[in-house]
């Protein structure tokens, strides 16, 4: 459930921040100019969150112990960031304003009959749901399991003694090649 929560939350907020969250008109010498700000240009923020969030899901499930319960509260703090900036930025229109300062040429121009989009909600319910994984994962991920670490170094297994390899028998040879011994040393 956390996992499906994390990548629907994910990727519902970089959909929304690629869309028009803003739209208005500026007025220049020549008439009025519509202008269309996407969330990207409104804000970086739920978007780089996103990225941060899923990379905070996959982590979830190759860490163990604390380093878990750290991530996981990563995972749900990029979702509580995702969706408190995407509803500050609901209204913004600075980069309306902005773009209306380049259209018109006069720095003190700024956007007429603005309205903006559900975007920017659709964004921080893709918040929420990267904050639910990470509540998920927080409570009950110390019961999920974990990589193996059955290739790690530092293990504490005994090793097998090298058998004597017979030269006159190249099965044995390559068994021992197999078991990462070396046939040649004596």
């Amino acid at each position: 459930m956390a996992l499906l929560c994390g990548a629907l939350g994910a990727a519902v907020a970089l959909l929304a921040t690629r869309q028009r969250w803003a739209e208005g008109t500026a007025t220049v010498a020549g008439g009025a100019f519509p202008l269309t700000a996407k969330g990207s240009d409104v804000t970086g923020v739920p978007a780089a969150l996103a990225i941060v969030g899923l990379a905070a899901l996959v982590a979830v499930f190759a860490v163990r112990r604390a380093g878990r319960f750290l991530v996981s509260g990563l995972l749900a703090l990029s979702g509580a960031g995702i969706a408190a900036a995407a509803l500050a930025s609901a209204s913004d229109s600075s980069a309306l304003d902005e773009q209306a300062a380049k259209a018109s040429g006069d720095t003190s121009a700024t956007v007429g009959a603005l309205s903006h989009t559900g975007w920017p909600y659709v964004a921080a319910a893709g918040g929420v749901l990267l904050l639910l994984a990470g509540l998920l994962a927080l409570r009950y991920g110390r019961l999920w399991p974990a990589m193996s670490g059955r290739y790690e170094r530092g293990t504490a297994r005994p090793r097998r003694a090298a058998r004597p390899v017979d030269p006159e028998r190249p099965e044995e040879i390559w068994k021992a090649l197999d078991r990462g011994e070396d046939p040649t040393g004596a």
